[in-house]
C-alpha cells in the first residue's frame, strides 16, 4: 500500500487527508481558522494562519497514519498534492516569507468599485476575451493593486523585487520548499485575471491595466508534476525520514472536477462548501460563455498520453454551505450546521418563503456586485423551520440558475450531476437539487473529491497511477436521488425565485 498527503486549503478551515492508492481516504483531520471581516463587504485571512493550521492539519494526519498502521506506513508516502481556496490574494516578503498585510479573500467585495470604473471604460470585453473571466472583484487582479496601493511603501517594494504575490497555493508551496519555489498551476493562474488562457502565460496587457509589476508573479506549471520538495524539517519530528515532492496543485473546483472523474467533454459536477461551484469539461476547447459563466483551465495533466490543458465553463454561487452557517452563527437558529436537515424537513414546503442569500453579492449568472441578501415572502406564520427549508432551496436555486446557462453556453443537454462536499451528506439538500433540476443527482463514495483530485494528480505525476482509466475504475456511486417534482411545480419554483432575486438586485446602492 502506498500513500498521497493531500492537503485541503478551503475558506474556513484547514484539513489534511492521507489517501490510499485506490483513492480512499484513510485518515484526515481538519483544523478552523479566524474569519475577520473589517468592515460591510471586506472579508480577510491571517495567511500566518493559513499556514500553521495546514501544517498543524498534516502533521497531525501523519501521526493518525503512524498510529493506526504502523510508523512503516509513513514510509509509504510518497507525495504531496495541494488543492486550495481559490482567488484569495496573499502579498509576503520573499526573503522573511512573512505576509505584509492580511489575505484578502475571493468573497470580499472592497473592489468591485473598481470593476465598474473598468468595465465603463470598455475593459470588460478584453478581459474575457484574454482570461474567461467576467470582470469582478471576485478575482485576484484587482485585490493585488488594492495592496499595492493601499499597504504603505507595498508598490514601491514590489517593483524592486522584494514581494511575492500568490494565491493560497502559491502561498503553501512557498512556506512548504522554505522559500525555494514560488510557483503556481494553470488553473490557479486561470484565476487571477492576469493569466491568458490561450496562450497559457501572464499576459502583458493585463499587468498594465492592472498595475501589476512582474516581478511579484510566479511561475506557472502544469498541475501534474513535480514542481519542488517539502522542507525536511517540517514532519520530522512525526517520523517522516524521506524528502516528498509537491507533485500536484489545483484550485479547489478544478481539482474536485478532476476527483469526479470528469475526464470527457461533457461531464460535470457541482461542489457544495463554502460556496457552491459547477464545472463542466469542455475538452481541449475554450468554450466563450454568453451567458456570464467562466471559461476556465480545469487542469494540465498527463491523462492517456496527452498533457493539453483541459478547460472548463464555471458557475459559481458565492454563498452555499456559508448560507447554513449564516443560520447558525447570524440568525442562531440552530445550534450546528449538521440540524438544519431535521428542521428543514419538518415542514413540507417553504410556504413561499423565499430566501436569496446575496450576502457578497451575486454570482453567476447574475454577476451583480451590489445585491444584497433578501428573505421575501414571510407571514405570521412563518416558523424559523420555513426559513431553514428556504435557505436550503436556496442554494439548490442558485445552482439550478447556473445549471440552465451552462447548458445554453455548451448546447449540451446534462443528464446527470455528480455532487461532492460537506454539504452532500444533507439527503434532503441533495433531495430538492434533483428535483429543482430535474435531473438525478449522484452522489459518490468518497465525497472529498476536492482533496482527492489534488490526490490523483499528485499520484500521476509520481506513477501511482498510470492514466484516467485507473482513476475512473475507483468512482463508486454511494447514493442516486431521483426528481420527485411534477414539471408545473418545477416551474413555479423557478418563477417565483427568479421574482425573489430582482427583490435583491442592486440593493446597495440604494
Amino acid at each position: 500500500m502506498k500513500y498521497i498527503l493531500a492537503f485541503d486549503q478551503g475558506t474556513t478551515s484547514s484539513r489534511a487527508i492521507v489517501f490510499d492508492d485506490v483513492g480512499k481516504p484513510v485518515v484526515s483531520h481538519a483544523l478552523e481558522f479566524r474569519q475577520i471581516f473589517p468592515t460591510a463587504g471586506w472579508v480577510e485571512h491571517d495567511a500566518g494562519q493559513i499556514w500553521t493550521s495546514q501544517l498543524a492539519a498534516a502533521r497531525m494526519a501523519l501521526g493518525l497514519l503512524a498510529r493506526g498502521h504502523g510508523q512503516a506506513a509513513l514510509d509509504k508516502v510518497c507525495a504531496v498534492g495541494i488543492t486550495n481556496q481559490r482567488e484569495t490574494t496573499v502579498l509576503w516578503d520573499r526573503v522573511t516569507g512573512e505576509p505584509i498585510a492580511n489575505a484578502i479573500v475571493w468573497q470580499d467585495r472592497r473592489t468591485a468599485t473598481r470593476c465598474e470604473e473598468l468595465a465603463r471604460a470598455g475593459k470588460a470585453k478584453l478581459i474575457q476575451q484574454k482570461t474567461g473571466l467576467v470582470l469582478d472583484a471576485y478575482f485576484s487582479a484587482t485585490k493585488l493593486a488594492w495592496l499595492l496601493d493601499n499597504v504603505p511603501t507595498a508598490r514601491a517594494r514590489a517593483e524592486r523585487g522584494e514581494l511575492c504575490f500568490g494565491t493560497v497555493d502559491s502561498w503553501l508551496i512557498y512556506k512548504l520548499t522554505a522559500g525555494k519555489v514560488h510557483a503556481t498551476d494553470v488553473s490557479n493562474a486561470s484565476r487571477t485575471m492576469l493569466f491568458n488562457i490561450h496562450t497559457l502565460a501572464w499576459d502583458k496587457d493585463l499587468l498594465a491595466l492592472f498595475n501589476i509589476p512582474a516581478s511579484v508573479l510566479p511561475t506557472v506549471v502544469p498541475s501534474s508534476g513535480v514542481m519542488g520538495e517539502v522542507d525536511g524539517q517540517l514532519f520530522a519530528d512525526v517520523g517522516l525520514k524521506h524528502v516528498l515532492p509537491i507533485a500536484g496543485v489545483a484550485g479547489d473546483q478544478q481539482a474536485a472536477t478532476f476527483g469526479q472523474n470528469c475526464f470527457a467533454p461533457g461531464t460535470a459536477k457541482n461542489t457544495y462548501g463554502t460556496g457552491c461551484f459547477m464545472l463542466m469539461n469542455t475538452g481541449t476547447t475554450a468554450v466563450a460563455s454568453k451567458n456570464k459563466l467562466l471559461t476556465t483551465i480545469g487542469w494540465q495533466a498527463k491523462l492517456d498520453k496527452a498533457s493539453r490543458p483541459a478547460y472548463c465553463l464555471e458557475g459559481s454561487v458565492f454563498m452555499g454551505g456559508a448560507t447554513v452557517q449564516w443560520l447558525r452563527d447570524g440568525l442562531q437558529i440552530i445550534a450546528k450546521a449538521s440540524d438544519v436537515e431535521a428542521l428543514a424537513a419538518s415542514v413540507p414546503d417553504t410556504g413561499d418563503c423565499y430566501l436569496v442569500p446575496a450576502f457578497t453579492g451575486l454570482g453567476a449568472p447574475h454577476w451583480d456586485g451590489f445585491a444584497r441578501g433578501t428573505l421575501v415572502g414571510m407571514t405570521r406564520g412563518t416558523t424559523k423551520a420555513h426559513i431553514a427549508r428556504a435557505a436550503l432551496e436556496a442554494i439548490c436555486l442558485q445552482s439550478a440558475d447556473v445549471f440552465v446557462a451552462m447548458q445554453a453556453d455548451s448546447g449540451i443537454a446534462l443528464t446527470e450531476l455528480r455532487v461532492d462536499g460537506g454539504a452532500t451528506a444533507n439527503n434532503l439538500l441533495m433531495q430538492l437539487q434533483a428535483d429543482v433540476l430535474g435531473v438525478p443527482v449522484i452522489r459518490p463514495v468518497v465525497t472529498e473529491t476536492t482533496a482527492l483530485g489534488a490526490a490523483y494528480l499528485a499520484g500521476l505525476a509520481v506513477g501511482l497511477w498510470a492514466n484516467s482509466e485507473e482513476l475512473s475504475a475507483q468512482w463508486a456511486v454511494d447514493k442516486r436521488f431521483e426528481p420527485q417534482w411534477p414539471e408545473v411545480e418545477r416551474k413555479r419554483k423557478w418563477e417565483r425565485w427568479a421574482e425573489a432575486v430582482e427583490h435583491s438586485r442592486a440593493w446597495a446602492t440604494q
